[in-house]
C-alpha cells in the first residue's frame, strides 16, 4: 500500500455491530451520503488523512449477515466485494463484530477473509460483553485468525486510532481458506477459474451462485457460467447450506479455545429486563405507555418555549415594521419571509422533544424488542418483519423510511410497507396537529397528568397507523405472493444511553427539519406574500374603496373597518382568486378558500400549511401584534359571524391531514423505489380520496 496515495477502507459488519458508530469516530463530520452508482442504496464515504502521504476515503457498507444477500442493501455488499476493478473495492476491510455475539458475526468475517481481501478485525462493546460474562483470550484468538485484531469502543472512540495508525503498515495477507471449496465444486471451480481468469477458489464459487447479480460479468460470462452451473448439475442452495455449515462448524471450534462465558452471570441484566418489557401483556402496556408519555411530552413540555418562539417572531416583525419605510420589500421580508419561516421555527421544540426520546430509545437498546413486539400483530395484514422498522421510521419522515424497505426481499411486502408507510403520521404533521388541536380540543388535564390534547395527538397516530394496517390488508388480499419471508433481528444488550450520540442525532434531526423545509417555506411563502399581496387590474384598490363606501356613516370602529378593507383586499387578490376557484370542491368539507389554498402549498412539505396560513393572515390583517395563532383564532365567518376554526373544522382538517398523501417528495421517492409510475398515482388517488371522505363525515357529525 506504501505505493498509494489514497486507500480504499471499507467498514463491514452484520446489522447492529456498532459500525456506523464506528464510521462517525472514524470520519467526525467529514463525510457525505449518496446512492451506490445504478442502486438506490445509500452509501456514506468520508475522507481522513493518515499521515502526510497518505489519506483513506472510508466507505461504510450497509450492513449484512453473509455474501448470501436477500436484499437490495446486501446485493451492495457482495458486488463491491466481488468487483476487483469496481471505484469501491477496498485495498482493506475493517470488519466490525459485536464481542458478545462473535460466533453468529464471524460467519462474514470468514467469508471476506476467504475473498483474499486484508482484513481488519475491530471487535467492538468489548465492555458490554464482560457485563455480560464473556471473556476473550484476545491474543489466542488473533493467533489463530492471523489477522491483524483491535478491541474498540465505537461509542467512546476507544481503540479506533489504533486501526488508523495500523494502516499504512497493512501487508498482504495469507492464509489457509476457512472453506475447503475443492468439496464443493471442484470441477466447476477449476473451469471458471480457467475461462474468466479467477486466482481464487471462493471467489469463483460466488459467481458460480450470484452471476446473475454481479456487476463485474459481461453477458457473456454470465451465459457461461449458468452453462457451467448446468453441466456440473451445480445445486446453489444446497452448496450456501453445505458452506454455512462448514464455517460455523470451524468457528464454533476455534471460539470454544478463546471465549469463556460465566454461567452465573451471562445475559443475566438484560435477560431480567426482557422478562418483563418483551412479555406478551406487560411487554406491550409498558410499549403503549412509552408512546402515550412521548405525546405527552411533546405538548407539556414544549408549551413555553413555543409560546415564547411566537412571541419573539411577532415582535422582531413589530419592530421591523416600525423602523423600516413602508415599502413593499418591507412587507416582503416581514409579512412573507419572516412570518412564513416563523410557522416552522415555532416547531423545533416539538421535533426536539420527538426526535429526543426516540434517540433515547434507540441508545438504550429498546426500539429492537418495540419492533419484536410488533411483529406477529403485522404479520397477520401482509407486512414483514421488517416492515415494521420502516413504520416506526415513518413517524421522523416517509422518505427514508420508504427507503428502509430495501432490507425487505419478499416484493410484495416490500409493496405492501411502501404504499401504506405515508400513513404514518411523520414529523412534518406536527405543526398541523398542533395549532388545530389546540382549537379543536380543550387543554385540560386528567388525574393531574393526561393532557387531553396529548391523547389526541396519540389518538391520530393511533389512525393513521390503523389506516396503515387496514390497507395492508387490502392489498394482502389483491396482490398474490408464494413467497415467504421471516424476522431476523439482533436484540442488542442494554445500556446507559451515550448522551453525545442522542445530541448528534437529535441535532441532525432538527437541522434537516428546519433547512429541508426551510427552503421550500422561503419560496411557497415569498410566491404567496406575492399572490396575497396584487391582484388583477385595480381589483384591490376597487375593493378597499368599496368597504370605505359601504361603511360610510357606520358606527364600525377603525381598527375594524382596517380589518375588513384587508380582509376583502386579500380576497381580490390573485391568492383570493385562486382560492375562491376550488372552494366549492372543499367547502362540504367546511374549509374556506384561504384553507385550500394551503391545501394545495402544503403538497409541496406538510409543514408548510401553517407558514401558508400564517403568510396569508399576515397580509390579510392590520393588527400586527397578534401571533399567528391568535389571529387564527380569531378568524370569523363573514356569513354566519362565528369561528372560523370551530371543532367541527379543525377536527375535519385533522382527519383530512391523516389520510392524505404527505408530500410531492414522497411521490418521487415511491416511484424511484418501485420504477413505476402507477403506483403512486393510485397511492394518491386512494389516500386523497380516504382523506376527503373521512373529512366529510367527520365534518358533517360534528357541526
Amino acid at each position: 500500500m506504501a505505493s498509494k496515495s489514497i486507500i480504499n477502507v471499507a467498514l463491514v459488519g452484520n446489522p447492529n455491530s456498532g459500525k456506523t458508530s464506528v464510521f462517525n469516530r472514524f470520519t467526525g463530520l467529514n463525510h457525505k451520503v449518496g446512492n451506490f452508482p445504478g442502486v438506490t442504496v445509500d452509501k456514506k464515504i468520508g475522507s481522513i488523512s493518515i499521515n502526510k502521504h497518505l489519506r483513506a476515503k472510508i466507505i461504510d457498507l450497509p450492513g449484512t449477515y453473509s455474501l448470501y444477500p436477500n436484499s437490495l442493501d446486501e446485493k451492495v455488499v457482495l458486488d463491491i466485494l466481488m468487483n476487483k476493478k469496481g471505484e469501491f473495492y477496498p485495498d482493506v476491510v475493517v470488519y466490525v463484530a459485536d464481542a458478545s455475539n462473535l460466533e453468529r458475526h464471524f460467519l462474514l468475517l470468514t467469508q471476506i477473509m476467504d475473498l483474499g481481501i486484508p482484513v481488519i478485525l475491530a471487535i467492538n462493546m468489548i465492555d458490554l460483553a464482560l457485563g455480560e460474562g464473556i471473556h476473550c483470550d484476545e491474543k489466542e484468538l488473533q493467533k489463530i485468525l492471523d489477522i491483524p485484531m483491535f478491541t474498540i469502543n465505537g461509542r467512546t472512540g476507544e481503540g479506533i486510532e489504533d486501526i488508523i495508525k495500523h494502516l499504512p503498515n497493512l501487508e498482504p495477507q495469507e492464509h489457509p481458506p476457512v472453506l475447503d471449496t475443492t468439496k464443493q465444486a471442484e470441477h466447476l471451480i477449476n473451469e471458471l477459474k480457467v475461462e474468466l481468469g479467477f486466482d481464487n477458489n471462493y471467489h469463483a464459487l460466488l459467481v458460480a451462485h450470484h452471476y446473475n447479480d454481479l456487476s463485474e460479468l459481461t453477458t457473456e460470462d454470465k451465459e457461461f457460467v449458468k452453462q457451467q452451473n448446468i453441466k456440473h448439475e451445480f445445486n446453489s442452495i444446497r452448496n450456501q447450506v453445505d458452506e454455512t455449515l462448514q464455517r460455523f462448524s470451524k468457528i464454533s471450534t476455534f471460539l470454544s479455545k478463546t471465549i469463556n462465558i460465566d454461567p452465573n452471570k451471562k445475559g443475566s441484566t438484560t435477560d431480567k429486563i426482557d422478562k418483563i418489557l418483551t412479555h406478551k401483556v406487560y411487554g406491550s402496556l409498558i410499549y403503549v405507555s412509552i408512546l402515550l408519555f412521548m405525546f405527552q411530552a411533546i405538548f407539556a413540555w414544549a408549551e413555553y418555549p413555543m409560546d415564547l418562539i411566537d412571541h419573539g417572531v411577532n415582535a422582531l416583525n413589530h419592530f421591523l415594521k416600525g423602523v423600516l419605510p413602508d415599502h413593499f420589500l418591507t412587507s416582503l421580508l416581514t409579512d412573507g419571509i419572516i412570518t412564513g419561516l416563523g410557522g416552522i421555527i415555532i416547531f423545533i421544540p416539538q421535533i426536539t422533544i420527538l426526535f429526543g426520546l426516540i434517540a433515547i430509545l434507540e441508545e438504550v437498546g429498546y426500539m429492537s424488542r418495540a419492533v419484536m413486539l410488533s411483529d406477529n400483530v403485522m404479520r397477520k395484514f401482509g407486512l414483514n418483519g421488517r416492515s415494521i422498522v420502516s413504520l416506526i421510521s415513518g413517524v421522523a419522515c416517509a422518505i427514508p423510511a420508504i427507503m428502509s424497505t430495501r432490507t425487505i426481499g419478499n416484493w410484495k411486502e416490500r409493496l405492501i410497507t411502501i404504499f401504506v408507510t405515508p400513513f404514518i403520521s411523520c414529523s412534518a404533521r406536527i405543526p398541523v396537529f398542533t395549532v388545530l388541536i389546540a382549537f379543536a380540543v380543550p387543554k385540560t388535564y386528567y388525574l393531574g397528568i393526561f393532557n387531553l390534547q396529548g391523547l389526541v395527538m396519540m389518538g391520530l397516530y393511533v389512525l393513521g397507523t390503523l389506516a396503515a394496517l387496514v390497507s395492508a390488508y387490502i392489498l394482502k388480499i389483491i396482490l398474490k405472493s408464494e413467497e415467504t419471508s421471516y424476522l431476523m433481528m439482533e436484540m442488542p444488550v442494554y445500556q446507559v444511553p451515550y448522551w453525545k450520540n442522542v445530541v448528534i442525532t437529535v441535532f441532525e434531526k432538527v437541522k434537516i427539519f428546519v433547512f429541508e423545509a426551510g427552503k421550500i417555506i422561503m419560496i411557497v411563502s415569498i410566491i404567496l406574500w406575492a399572490l396575497a399581496s396584487y391582484g388583477p387590474g385595480n381589483k384591490i384598490e376597487q375593493a378597499e374603496q368599496t368597504v370605505i363606501e359601504n361603511n360610510k356613516g357606520t358606527n364600525i370602529t377603525e381598527q375594524a373597518l382596517e380589518d375588513l378593507v384587508a380582509a376583502k383586499k386579500i380576497e381580490a387578490s390573485y391568492a383570493g382568486h385562486f382560492g375562491k376557484m376550488i372552494e366549492p370542491t372543499i367547502k362540504p368539507l367546511g374549509f374556506d378558500w384561504k384553507m385550500g389554498i394551503a391545501l394545495i402549498t402544503s403538497f409541496a412539505a406538510r409543514e408548510v400549511f401553517v407558514s401558508t396560513m400564517a403568510t396569508i393572515y399576515s397580509v390579510g390583517s392590520s393588527d400586527d401584534e397578534k401571533t399567528i395563532i391568535e389571529k387564527m383564532r380569531h378568524e370569523k365567518n363573514p356569513e354566519t359571524g362565528q369561528p372560523v376554526y370551530t371543532m367541527a373544522v379543525s377536527l375535519s382538517l385533522l382527519i383530512f391531514y391523516v389520510f392524505a398523501m404527505q408530500c410531492m417528495s414522497t411521490l418521487a421517492v415511491v416511484k424511484r423505489e418501485t420504477n413505476s409510475w402507477l403506483i403512486p398515482l393510485y397511492q394518491l388517488i386512494y389516500m386523497t380520496g380516504l382523506a376527503y371522505v373521512g373529512s366529510l363525515i367527520v365534518y358533517n357529525i360534528f357541526k
